[in-house]
Parts: structure tokens; C-alpha cells; sequence
């Protein structure tokens, strides 16, 4: 790790370069630039869950902290490249005084030539994130309601502020479930009339789950509490008899359907770095997303 305190943007750009210089490498095999900006309660977990993803994808993160204060503005960096923590490079800066108003002046001359960006707020996000200094560079936006206090208000500023290239790991830890309820349906299971979730309270990824299905089936959806962890059943009620995807664990679930013995799927809990490497997999607008949170009905 290189310290570098009370310095530029270009300065942090030029150290990097140097240590890939130094290291017989160049960053010609990045695929993308990320872009955090977090508190220090986030920025941690946020930053390795980064580090981890750039396994599968080689990519520049900046990590922007803003830290406002009446002190002279001064940014301090952390820089790593390659080595150990994989092929991507790491810049975690902390932006004081003054400049914690303007990190997208600090994040500029740090942008990797002719790659794709990628903005992600792991705590509270802006209310437009296309419209953020920070987002006006990124092809994607990614929030996560989850860290807040109020999931509801949560939601319904993700749903005003929604532009296509945004997304939400509310709705990325949805895809195993979405992927094992799309299976059950290919089979014909009869008219469908009604649906109902079970998760624990205060769960966004279950109010995207209700929104999806409605959305989808064009049947009622209801919520109920469950005792969790997470989302814990998702019940489809057909003509021929209820489908039930039970999971009482977060690891695996029981599938029932109607003349067709139980079995077993994994239905696993990711950690961050799973989520983010999934999103980072695609960087087109999810347009199944922007579907389901402009229809979402919040309580």
C-alpha cells in the first residue's frame, strides 16, 4: 500500500502509473473504471467486495470518502496495485475540508481511457444518481437500499430518481430467486390467481419481489411478515394447486408443485462481492428493473 498525503488527483493517477511501471504492467487489461463513494462506515466492506469482483473484472476502483470539515481542503490517498489483492488497482482517497463538496473533480483525471464506468453508492445514494456529479460519468449506477434506515422512503427515491442504467443490490439478490420461480413456470401449472411473499420486515428485495411478480403474472401479490433470514417464501397459487419455493435457512430451498415430488435447489445468500461481480457483468440498461421499480407500489 503507498501512502500519498495531502495530494492531487493527477498526482494519484502519475503513482499509479509509476507502480505499474514498476511492476512490468500496464492497465491496458482493465476492463472498466468503479467508482465508491462511501462514509467510513461502508467503505471498507464496500472497497474489498470491489477487490474481490475485479478477480473476474480488471477494473480501476476509487474509493471517494467525503470527509467535510472547516479544515483546509486536503486529500489523502491509499494507493495498491495488483499484487495479492488481484490485477486491478485500488485508490481509496479522503477528501477534507472544502473538497469533499467536489470529488468529481478528484475522480476526473483518475477515469481509465475508453472504458466503461460504474458508480456505486454503497450507503445513502443521491436522489437522481444520473444526475450526480459522480453518476454523470458511469454507463451504470449502482445503489443499495438495504443500508437504510427507511426502506420505504428508500424505494420510492429510487423509483422517482430512476434513469435506464441505474440499479439496486436490492434487486440483484433477487436473481436466484427469480431465476428458480421463472423455472417452475416454463411447466403449464393452470390459470394463475394470486401470489404471496414471506420475508422478514423491512426487507426492500421482498417489495421488488411483490412488484416483479404482479408485474409479471398481472395477479395479486401479498406480503407477509416471516421471521426470515430475508426473503423465506415465495407461494404461487394456480388452478391446479399452489407452487411453494420455502427457504427457511438462506442457503437452500424446498420447491413443492402440485403432482410432482419436492426437491431440493440452492437458493443461496450472496455476500457483496457476488452481488457486484454480477452487476459488473453486464453494463447495459437492466430493463426488467426499470419495469419493476416504476411500477412498484410502496405501503
Amino acid at each position: 500500500m503507498i501512502r500519498l498525503d495531502n495530494t492531487s488527483g493527477g498526482a494519484v493517477a502519475a503513482a499509479i502509473a509509476a507502480e505499474r511501471h514498476r511492476m512490468g504492467s500496464a492497465a491496458t487489461g482493465m476492463v472498466l473504471s468503479l467508482l465508491i463513494l462511501s462514509d467510513e462506515e461502508y467503505q471498507a466492506d464496500a472497497t474489498a467486495a470491489a477487490v474481490n469482483a475485479a478477480r473476474q473484472h480488471p477494473m480501476r476502483i476509487v474509493t471517494l470518502i467525503p470527509r467535510p470539515s472547516r479544515n483546509e481542503p486536503r486529500l489523502d490517498a491509499e494507493i495498491a496495485v495488483g499484487g495479492d489483492d488481484g490485477p486491478g488497482e485500488v485508490a481509496v482517497l479522503r477528501l477534507r475540508g472544502q473538497l469533499a463538496e467536489h470529488a468529481n473533480s478528484v475522480a476526473i483525471p483518475l477515469l481509465l481511457a475508453d472504458t466503461p464506468v460504474v458508480a456505486f453508492w454503497p450507503a445513502e445514494g443521491p436522489d437522481v444518481p444520473s444526475e450526480d456529479p459522480i453518476g454523470r460519468h458511469a454507463q451504470r449506477r449502482i445503489t443499495d437500499c438495504a443500508t437504510a434506515d427507511d426502506i420505504v422512503r428508500e424505494l420510492a427515491r429510487r423509483k422517482e430518481g430512476y434513469r435506464p442504467g441505474d440499479t439496486d443490490l436490492a434487486w440483484t439478490r433477487l436473481t436466484p430467486w427469480r431465476s428458480a420461480l421463472a423455472s417452475v413456470l416454463d411447466r403449464p401449472a393452470g390459470a394463475m390467481s394470486g401470489a404471496t411473499v414471506s420475508a422478514e420486515e423491512a426487507n426492500p428485495s421482498a417489495l421488488l419481489l411483490v412488484s416483479w411478480l404482479s408485474h409479471s403474472l398481472r395477479v395479486p401479490v401479498e406480503l407477509v411478515a416471516s421471521d426470515g433470514p430475508g426473503i423465506t417464501e415465495a407461494r404461487l397459487s394456480t388452478g391446479e394447486g399452489d407452487i411453494v419455493v420455502s427457504r427457511s435457512n438462506g442457503s437452500t430451498a424446498l420447491l413443492s408443485r402440485p403432482g410432482i415430488p419436492d426437491s431440493r435447489i440452492a437458493l443461496p445468500r450472496r455476500d457483496l462481492a457476488a452481488l457486484l461481480s454480477e452487476e459488473l457483468r453486464r453494463l447495459d440498461p437492466d430493463e426488467v428493473y426499470g419495469d419493476v421499480i416504476t411500477h412498484l407500489e410502496l405501503p
